[in-house]
């Protein structure tokens, strides 16, 4: 069965990094469980973020909590020695947040096989205050330069 690319097409090209998997990835039944998966798309934000918004003040470190995640699960991933690489790109942006679309998949050098595809809400939060933010102008236009397409669930009504 060939899976066809799920990816937008985006106004740029999605940010693409490796993220490595874990042995604790895996479950009893030999792949990497459903739960895991979140945490390789949050590796996957932590190394985008630092790139798309500078190691000396990351989004990371003005505040974002996590608002929701949608996930379809495409095909079994096994633990390996090699990474998996995480397509990443912003599919809204908002008054005081965003959402991010990814594509699970291999390395191109190793195939075109596709594992998930999900959906991420980003708020820009104040922890100070305890209150979401608004997105200052030049957030935005560092998310505006990585904007694409909607995620193409299979399953969703989208």
């Amino acid at each position: 069965m060939s899976v066809v690319d799920p990816a937008p097409e985006p106004t740029a090209r999605p940010y693409r990094t490796e993220v490595p998997l874990r042995w604790s990835d895996m479950d009893a039944y030999g792949h990497v469980n459903n739960v895991q998966y979140l945490r390789l798309l949050e590796d996957a934000r932590v190394i985008g973020f630092r790139e798309w918004f500078g190691e000396e003040r990351s989004l990371l470190d003005t505040g974002v909590i996590v608002s929701r995640h949608e996930i379809e699960y495409v095909a079994p991933l096994t633990h390996r020695h090699a990474p998996i690489e995480v397509d990443m790109w912003v599919t809204r942006v908002h008054g005081a947040g965003f959402d991010l679309g990814y594509v699970v998949r291999d390395p191109e050098a190793m195939g075109e096989r596709v594992y998930a595809v999900a959906e991420t809400g980003i708020v820009v939060y104040d922890f100070a205050t305890s209150r979401p933010r608004r997105l200052g102008a030049e957030e935005r236009a560092v998310l505006d330069g990585h904007l694409g397409g909607a995620v193409a669930f299979r399953w969703s009504r989208r």
